[in-house]
């Protein structure tokens, strides 16, 4: 229980594994189960969306302790419980994760139309994962979410992908299993070093420097993967292409920002000296995944694929942030985290939208759509300008903060961040141009329908956040504030200890 004797947090995580097993009693003629599922589903991930608000109504700015706390015995004699709770990096990525999950179950509405049931348990699922891996403080308890996480985007791809969904999922799955791995052996080695897997209690244990250069190994294996950083992001793309659109959505809005949490959450409090000794080979790697994923994108010839390599630049700016220790990099990286959930989704739901309708994401079908879809390519115009950083919209106000952290370090690390903005324009609006613009050659494209009611209600709301955290980014920065400031000086105190200890 929480302090005020709610188990608010423990609701919100499970309740979507409450619609699930509703879903999984239905029974009846095929057409009747799917429309059950379906509403079922909807319904489900509604009410975990409006009970994922409290947190946010609820939560407290002005501090850095974790809040909404709950905990209960589990294996007392190793040192592990059931502990839940969010701090100001946490809670706005469970509201991320519940107001993506109902827009992908109404983006599946039409296109899923083979064991729709199994299709919404795995989402729902999928869900309750997420949630539960923000708010787990005890790494025993992360671990299994996290992992947990693999077994429903798994079917997702491997059931409902495309031609070459089995190939794409076990290359997804086998890549990020394969880090996941080595983290497991670190996290025996902190409960062998410290006697328990509470997160918190460990944020105050020292490890020792040489323990630390294993440990951020260990756990750099894991987190890369799962970003992904370059040179081990290749499973994306293929991911991507090969996933339904609902599951491109959440694999870019959601699950790549595991990776980054996971830096965020272990690898810089736990590990403060292995962080900063580490920290140029992350620029590195972050400015390379910038720079060289962005000129990759430029050749793509299908629309997911080029996304996804945006996604793998973007990704590459956070990290490049969160390396800096700075309160500008750091709140960037955090704020370039949820604008890019925000919006790579909305982009890979607009190539949806096209396939739906041609059955086609290969960039050369198109040209002149929006003769035909007016709407359409005013809302994708929308997030493409989002994508590129326009200032006004969302992608703006983190990426400047990543550079203004990032020059503070390294200039030159900085003109490497700032050339993702100016090759994702590129790429950004080749992609539009070409889709969007010209004539209209192919005799087919003259019929294609404007956006539908259920399109339009799954866009308003991503419109009207992309919107909202570029005209006013403080109301999602203070959530941050108090927790990047204690981070950053629990950092600053470990290295001022060490050199002190090493004097």
């Amino acid at each position: 229980m929480n302090a005020a004797g709610f188990p608010l947090l423990s609701l919100v995580t499970f309740l979507p594994l409450l619609g699930a097993l509703i879903i999984m009693t239905v029974r009846g003629e095929e057409a009747v189960v799917a429309r059950n599922a379906r509403w079922t589903a909807l319904w489900a991930s509604l009410v975990t969306l409006a009970l994922s608000l409290l947190l946010w109504v609820g939560f407290d700015q002005t501090t850095a302790d974790f809040q909404f706390v709950e905990q209960a015995e589990w294996l007392p004699e190793f040192g592990v419980g059931y502990h839940m709770g969010v701090d100001g990096i946490s809670v706005l990525f469970i509201l991320l994760s519940t107001i993506l999950t109902p827009l992908c179950i109404l983006a599946s509405w039409e296109s899923v139309t083979t064991r729709v049931r199994e299709y919404m348990v795995a989402f729902l699922v999928l869900e309750a994962m997420m949630i539960g891996m923000f708010a787990a403080l005890d790494f025993v308890l992360f671990y299994i979410f996290f992992e947990a996480v693999l077994i429903p985007m798994f079917l997702i791809i491997g059931i409902w992908g495309g031609a070459r969904r089995v190939y794409a999922a076990l290359k997804f799955f086998l890549y990020t299993l394969a880090g996941s791995l080595l983290m497991l052996l670190a996290i025996l080695a902190v409960w062998y070093h410290a006697g328990t897997t509470d997160i918190p209690t460990l944020m105050e244990t020292a490890f020792p420097p040489s323990m630390q250069f294993w440990l951020f190994l260990a756990f750099f294996a894991s987190f890369a993967v799962k970003v992904p950083m370059w040179p081990v992001h290749t499973w994306l793309p293929d991911a991507h292409v090969e996933a339904p659109t609902a599951g491109s959505v959440i694999l870019a809005g959601v699950l790549l920002k595991m990776g980054a949490y996971g830096f965020l959450r272990f690898s810089l409090p736990l590990l403060p000296e292995a962080s900063a000794d580490f920290a140029p080979l992350i620029f590195a790697l972050s400015v390379i995944a910038v720079v060289y994923t962005s000129l990759v994108a430029l050749a793509q010839e299908d629309m997911k694929k080029l996304i996804a390599y945006s996604s793998i630049a973007h990704m590459g700016i956070v990290t490049l942030g969160i390396f800096t220790f700075t309160a500008q990099g750091l709140s960037g990286a955090l704020f370039t985290m949820l604008s890019h959930g925000v919006v790579s989704g909305a982009l890979f739901l607009c190539v949806g939208v096209l396939y739906d309708r041609v059955h086609s994401r290969e960039i050369a079908r198109y040209g002149g759509v929006a003769k035909v879809m007016p709407a359409y390519a005013l809302v994708f115009m929308v997030f493409t300008m989002a994508s590129v950083a326009l200032p006004g919209l969302a992608g703006f106000p983190g990426e400047l903060l990543v550079i203004v952290g990032a020059f503070k370090v390294n200039p030159w690390v900085a003109l490497g961040a700032a050339m993702g903005m100016i090759l994702g324009a590129a790429y950004a609006l080749y992609l539009y141009r070409r889709v969007i613009f010209g004539k209209i050659v192919r005799q087919d494209l003259k019929a294609l329908l404007d956006l539908s009611p259920r399109e339009y209600a799954t866009f308003a709301p991503l419109i009207l956040l992309t919107l909202w955290m570029g005209i006013y980014p403080s109301s999602f920065l203070n959530f941050f504030e108090a927790t990047v400031a204690a981070l950053i000086a629990r950092h600053e105190a470990a290295l001022g200890a060490a050199r002190l200890a090493g004097m």
